[in-house]
């Protein structure tokens, strides 16, 4: 069975930093389209960023800049590294893979506070 836990969210103020990790297990991650999700109150589920197997990294413009995403195939985790928050960068966080099959995490909670 293929599990995604995300960790690391937390309540920060604005400026800070935070870093998500995503640790996966049941599969490895090596082939997987690895990505960052968010979901904000009363908003739909937005895309944030996404790397290939090849390393190759997309990120929505509202944080690019500002955060920074990686994957380490051989722990078998990707990470998000967020810097410069801000409190529209409040929502759940959620990490998927995307294959042959897509999974998704349970999602951690940002708050950033102003």
């Amino acid at each position: 069975q293929v599990q995604l836990v995300e960790s690391g969210g937390g309540l920060v103020q604005a400026g800070g930093s935070l870093r998500l990790s995503c640790a996966v297990s049941g599969t490895r991650i090596g082939t997987y389209v690895m990505g960052w999700y968010r979901q904000a109150p009363g908003s739909q589920r937005e895309f944030v960023a996404s790397i290939t197997p090849g390393g190759s990294k997309n990120y929505v413009e509202a944080v690019t800049g500002r955060f920074t995403m990686s994957r380490d195939n051989v722990k078998n985790m990707a990470y998000l590294q967020m810097n410069a928050l801000k409190p529209d960068d409040t929502a759940v966080y959620y990490c998927t893979m995307r294959g042959r099959q897509d999974y998704w995490g349970q999602g951690t909670q940002v708050t950033v506070s102003s």
